[in-house]
């Protein structure tokens, strides 16, 4: 884990390309960036709620990582082949939904993994045929939120999250969306409302931005209805959701204003979480 201030990342436009991640952290070669918290406080109430590809899931309270250094510190062990998938911050009362590329889910209360040490492995969250993969962790609160999927080939749907019942933590979980031939794998998972966007990323790079009203809502084992058209031999790499276009109030959504400079409000050195 490492430690930046948000007005220490360099501020561009919304067309503007960034500065690579690599001249922000020391990174280790071919290490990368899984997930990305706002934190304003190290308090005792909450912790760091972690999952691995491999089906491990860990939590660890957040003053555990209060100390910044430099050259990061190690939030969580990871087992050969291993790797973070996501991460996020809980007050440890949530339920845990943990989704495989091969289109199951796993639903478990928060409080059966007990915290740990930054430096243990974890516990099994989800078990796993071979070559099965992880690939999204949501933390779930509201019963009215719908749970979207999305398949590398651009179907996907909203499912009413009552649908993905409770289990004990370490299953192999229960159907989210058919992986059939036409769908291909699943790459995507969000907790949505109707009134949320979404952004849904191609591996050729087209972004398409919709609201997650207009997708179709249907039951866990349905295979969806087509969110993206693909190009041949392009597939979906992703979804994110985003905020709202007024986010900021004198702004353009993007921390500017609509004349290109920081928006009022958009952060500076008084003002702002950090990230870690």
């Amino acid at each position: 884990m490492f430690w930046l201030k948000v007005y220490q990342v360099p501020q561009g436009m919304r067309a503007s390309r960034g500065r690579p991640i690599v001249n922000l952290f020391p990174l280790a070669e071919g290490e990368k960036i899984n997930a990305v918290l706002p934190i304003k406080e190290y308090d005792e109430a909450h912790y760091v709620l972690m999952a691995t590809a491999m089906g491990t899931v860990k939590k660890t309270p957040l003053t555990a990582f209060s100390n910044p250094r430099e050259k990061g510190i190690i939030a969580v062990e990871l087992d050969p082949g291993d790797y973070l998938i996501g991460a996020a911050i809980t007050d440890g009362k949530h339920d845990v939904m943990l989704f495989s590329d091969a289109g199951k889910a796993v639903r478990f209360e928060e409080e059966d993994v007990r915290p740990m040490g930054r430096v243990a492995r974890g516990v099994r969250g989800m078990t796993l045929d071979e070559g099965q993969r992880v690939i999204a962790m949501l933390v779930a609160g509201d019963e009215d939120q719908c749970v979207l999927t999305a398949t590398e080939n651009g179907y996907g749907k909203r499912t009413p999250i009552g649908e993905y019942t409770r289990h004990g933590r370490g299953t192999k979980g229960m159907i989210a969306i058919q992986t059939t031939e036409r769908n291909g794998k699943l790459v995507g998972a969000a907790l949505v409302t109707l009134k949320d966007e979404l952004m849904l990323i191609s591996t050729s790079g087209v972004l398409i931005r919709t609201k997650a009203g207009d997708i179709s809502e249907m039951g866990r084992s349905t295979q969806g209805v087509t969110l993206i058209s693909l190009d041949p031999g392009t597939r979906l790499a992703g979804i994110e959701k985003i905020g709202e276009t007024d986010e900021y109030a004198n702004g353009n959504g993007n921390g500017e204003a609509e004349n290109g400079e920081p928006a009022e409000g958009s952060g500076g050195p008084e003002e702002g979480p950090e990230v870690a």
